[in-house]
């Protein structure tokens, strides 16, 4: 079991680095590939792909077992990652990143469903995720800073390549000593649902994705595809409602319970993407950080977020998974209130402390969220269950940054643009660039205005969070 257990944090390992891994190579890749209006979709191919993936192989894994379902996504993350790291152009690139994406998606619901099955007791489990948390919590920070070795004494290139003897060794634990037990039963896979799933979303997430950065929201472009996303969806959940085994059962939309899980899933995350965005411009365009500083003021949030996930563990059996949920988004709160109420003039100590409470509080509940899905769900849909959730997880991602960016360019694009000087960087340039003190000051104000606005949703976030989490199971639904 701890060899299993091993494999599977070290291929989690792998797909949340590779979330982050590439943002200090961005420069490099950029000045070899060019293509430098095309670097948001190196990004936001992964995470498209990220999510369809989650939701298909959670479903697939229940069919034909969790063992064969990671080995395939495994063996597909490698292959992108050989791809990506033999790209010859921008294009190539973002492809091969979509293939990764792929392979990334299947593994964090598949891997976060094996440590359920692997540990009987709920003390055991909630460590089990806790652990998993903890490898989230440290890659986020150990990604940018391992990539900026690999590019300045190798090359760009070797970023991708590492991936494989670790992910080859994960495979080879996982052959030789995860035991499964699978009925055999025939089974008939919902071809039409997973076709008609994927494009929809694709359309949805993708026209998101691309309005968060654009703000073209009503656009030809934008409507063909909601209208494209629309038409898709509501022939996917006809689809389904007819479906032998739909990759997608309807009736998990009927367990108010998952449901609730998911709400805190997706109100929860949609906090960490504002914290994790507008963080370093506050700290880049008002308090005048560089790059390096601006990053390494969300490491408070990655770290305690790590520390908290194992303390999360060792508190089951003193308290309710509800009540350590409760508690988490309590401080979640707390911490979107006090970046709500940033200035040009707070410092860094008010993010710091902050982002320290958000990270104390994601760090009590995504582990228990996961505990609490074992506990509701159907033992024959479990990976259904956690690839659904694991999709909201992605999707809150998406939909945050595009709210969160909708709401800031509104508060601060036409203030910015009264000064006609053109495009202002985010990045504090600035404050070198010609402008006069006073424009510089009017600068910094409007950006920490828009800041605050943006942690003022995420302040809406954070209460809906703390509301849900009333509403936590406590029993399994055997004991219900």
């Amino acid at each position: 079991m701890n060899k299993v257990f091993i494999a599977l944090l070290l291929v989690t390992a792998l797909a949340a680095i590779e979330g982050t891994i590439v943002s200090t190579a961005i420069p490099s890749i950029t000045a070899d590939l060019s293509g430098v209006d095309l670097i948001s979709w190196i990004y936001s191919a992964y995470l498209l792909a990220s999510a369809i993936a989650a939701i298909i192989f959670g479903k697939l894994a229940d069919l034909f077992g969790r063992k064969r379902m990671i080995l395939i996504g495994i063996t597909i993350f490698l292959v992108g990652s050989m791809l990506c790291g033999l790209a010859q152009s921008m294009e190539q690139l973002i492809i091969f990143r979509a293939i990764q994406g792929i392979g990334a998606g299947s593994i964090l619901p598949l891997t976060l469903t094996m440590v359920g099955e692997l540990f009987t007791t709920e003390k055991a489990r909630a460590k089990g995720q806790g652990y998993l948390s903890m490898v989230w919590g440290v890659s986020g920070v150990v990604g940018p800073l391992f990539g900026g070795f690999i590019v300045d004494q190798i090359t760009w290139h070797f970023i991708f390549f590492i991936n494989v003897p670790f992910g080859l060794a994960s495979m080879y634990l996982i052959v030789k000593h995860y035991q499964e037990e699978i009925t055999a039963v025939k089974r008939k896979i919902d071809y039409a649902g997973a076709a008609l799933f994927t494009v929809g979303m694709v359309s949805l997430l993708y026209v998101i994705i691309d309005n968060s950065k654009t703000q073209a929201w009503f656009s030809t472009q934008s409507l063909l595809l909601y209208g494209v996303a629309l038409l898709f969806l509501t022939v996917f959940i006809m689809v389904e409602l007819r479906a032998e085994e739909p990759i997608i059962p309807l009736s998990l939309f009927k367990n108010w319970r998952l449901m609730v899980v998911n709400g805190l899933t997706f109100s929860a995350m949609s906090v960490v993407i504002g914290v994790t965005v507008y963080i370093p411009i506050y700290a880049q365009s008002v308090l005048g950080k560089n790059a390096t500083q601006a990053g390494l003021m969300l490491t408070p949030l990655s770290v305690l977020w790590t520390v908290n996930a194992i303390v999360a563990g060792n508190l089951i059996g003193r308290l309710t998974n509800k009540r350590i949920i409760q508690m988490g988004t309590v401080l979640l709160v707390i911490g979107t209130f006090l970046l709500a109420g940033l200035l040009a003039s707070s410092g860094s100590a008010r993010v710091y402390i902050g982002s320290s409470l958000i990270g104390l509080g994601m760090g009590l509940i995504m582990p228990m969220l996961m505990i609490s899905i074992q506990k509701v769900a159907d033992p024959k849909q479990l990976g259904t269950s956690i690839g659904l959730n694991s999709f909201t997880n992605t999707f809150s991602q998406a939909m945050g940054a595009a709210l969160f960016g909708m709401l800031f360019n509104l508060v601060t694009s036409t203030k910015i643009a009264s000064l006609n000087k053109g495009e202002v960087q985010l990045n504090g340039a600035f404050a070198k660039s010609g402008f006069t003190t006073e424009e510089v000051s009017f600068l910094q104000t409007t950006i920490a205005s828009g800041v605050a606005y943006v942690y003022l949703a995420a302040l809406v976030f954070a209460g809906l969070a703390c509301v849900l989490s009333f509403f936590v199971a406590t029993k399994s639904k055997a004991q219900a």
